[in-house]
């Protein structure tokens, strides 16, 4: 995989357009970009998701304004997790040359950029005690990005309220902010699911919430009950085993764990510490219960459970309880300006292009985006939860925005013949695009009588399956609950969609014998020859 891929269809700066800093300086100055007034986007949010989409949206020339309500870049990884340590890894030393497309597998927490030297800053700001990095590495992390892309941001500008207004030239959004209104055809909240949620149990209110947690060593020789068995509550009694007398975690259903689902859904290996703590009644229970009520005993608490399985309820007695309930989309007014929203975390109602589904000219980006669920093929989910899935989100939206709304043509190439099969074999075993987004993100070559072979760069594959057009190929990852992981073609013909596996392999090399004549076989059906496959470098 050449670092010809990095300048690949929908990420080159198509228009030679500004870089945010000088558009920024020029209308607001470098200290406080971006002044109230119109604009043809504007973005909310100065986490990941919205650095990344701003960053790529500058290289395709499209003006805009980003504002947050922070003080500096970061999102939620200014204030968590609260013991300070991510999930995600980033691997100094992978199998590949840090900085290439192919380490973007092994970087989960680094945005994306054109440029050699602001790839992969995250594995420069560790101090080498962990591949995960601390939550000031990655607030560093996405500091730099900003800093050395010039992706400017007016910070300390609060969005707090919406509403559309009719004009002569069409409808615009108007964002009421803390510094005066601004207008836009276009509006992208990149906001985080960051708005602590405590659901309505009777005492729950007076608990703090995950959001609240004092300092570990004020919990030293306290009974700690924690409301949720997500990962944050596994995160809490994992940081506080050494401090605690005991610990109880409860929630109506059972546990679920990452290694056993085989994805991202549920408690990352790093916080299981706990549950084998109450395997082997070491202090530490887990229970599937609900919680009735909480009420104070003086000093103390008394927490009040119904056991899921049924029975009698049970009453513990505690120092302290906290809610580890979880978090919401902090959407405000937008649902009543229409925009619908869904489950538990009050995501919003997504096209496969991160459009509102019912509120056009609205889009989200970062961990928001999680609400264009995409196919979930054998229920895996994809990862645009979190950065490394939702960074491929916000740098095809780019594209999408300025095709759609700005007029900048989308990007593509033509493929010999002969380089079909390289590049769809390149691609399937080495894209992160598709590694990370499996069975969500897809590589589309298109085959038209006119234009030819055509490499016409990434699609949500719930698109790519649902809009129709000339015959294609479309080429995804994907995994099943058994944890088999294997390539995927979707060959599209005279309006239908075949969808054909490729075998999979213990180690993951999909550039094996077996797969060279499996995907000329497959390739043959649409009427391409295939080349004799040479792996091209991976490390340039």
């Amino acid at each position: 995989m050449s670092d010809r891929a990095n300048r690949r269809p929908g990420n080159a700066n198509r228009t030679g357009g500004a870089t945010p800093t000088r558009f920024a300086t020029a209308i607001g100055g470098a200290d406080r970009p971006f002044p109230p007034g119109d604009y043809p986007l504007v973005i909310v949010g100065s986490g990941p998701g919205g650095l990344q989409l701003s960053y790529s949206l500058s290289r395709l020339g499209v003006e805009h304004a980003v504002i947050s309500s922070d003080p500096a870049p970061g999102g939620m990884f200014r204030r968590w997790p609260f013991f300070q340590r991510l999930l995600s890894w980033t691997k100094p030393y992978a199998p590949v040359e840090r900085g290439s497309r192919a380490y973007e597998r092994y970087d989960w927490n680094s945005l994306l950029a054109e440029e050699p030297e602001n790839r992969a800053l995250q594995a420069g700001l560790m101090d080498g005690t962990s591949y995960f990095p601390s939550r000031p590495e990655m607030e560093r992390n996405l500091a730099s990005f900003a800093e050395r892309t010039g992706t400017a941001v007016r910070y300390d500008c609060r969005w707090e309220s919406t509403r559309r207004e009719s004009g002569a030239d069409g409808d615009r959004f108007v964002l009421a902010t803390s510094d005066e209104e601004y207008r836009c055809r276009v509006a992208v909240f990149a906001v985080g699911v960051a708005e602590p949620y405590t659901p309505p149990t009777p005492g729950l209110d007076r608990v703090p919430h995950y959001a609240e947690t004092r300092p570990a060593e004020t919990y030293a020789g306290k009974r700690i009950f924690i409301v949720g068995k997500q990962n944050s509550g596994f995160e809490l009694a994992s940081g506080l085993l050494p401090w605690a007398r005991s610990i109880v975690l409860a929630s109506p259903s059972p546990a679920k764990m990452s290694v056993v689902t085989r994805s991202l859904v549920g408690i990352r290996a790093r916080y299981l510490q706990p549950y084998e703590d109450h395997v082997l009644a070491g202090g530490v229970s887990v229970l599937e219960a609900s919680i009735d009520r909480i009420e104070p005993d003086g000093a103390t608490l008394r927490v009040t459970v119904r056991p899921s399985a049924g029975g009698d309820p049970v009453t513990f007695e505690v120092d302290e309880a906290i809610a580890a309930t979880g978090f919401v989309t902090p959407l405000r007014d937008l649902p009543a300006l229409g925009v619908a929203s869904y489950g538990s975390s009050r995501l919003p109602a997504q096209t496969p292009f991160w459009e509102s589904a019912t509120l056009p000219g609205i889009y989200f980006a970062g961990t928001i985006s999680h609400g264009a669920a995409g196919l979930k093929k054998h229920g895996m989910p994809a990862n645009s939860g979190a950065v490394h899935g939702a960074r491929y989100n916000a740098r095809l939206l780019a594209g999408h925005l300025a095709e759609k709304h700005f007029g900048v043509p989308h990007a593509s190439r033509r493929l010999a013949e002969e380089e079909v099969m390289p590049f769809l074999l390149d691609e399937i075993r080495l894209a992160p695009e598709l590694w990370h987004q499996r069975a969500y993100l897809a590589r589309v070559v298109s085959l038209d009588a006119d234009r030819g072979i055509i490499d016409e760069g990434f699609a949500p594959l719930a698109s790519f399956l649902d809009a129709g057009g000339s015959d294609a190929i479309a080429t995804t990852i994907e995994a099943n609950a058994e944890g088999a992981v294997y390539p995927v073609l979707y060959l599209r013909r005279d309006g239908r969609v075949e969808e054909r596996a490729l075998p999979g392999h213990p180690l993951h090399d999909f550039g094996t014998p077996e797969h060279r004549r499996a995907l000329s076989s497959l390739l043959a059906e649409v009427g391409i020859g295939a080349a004799e496959f040479s792996p091209t470098a991976t490390t340039r």
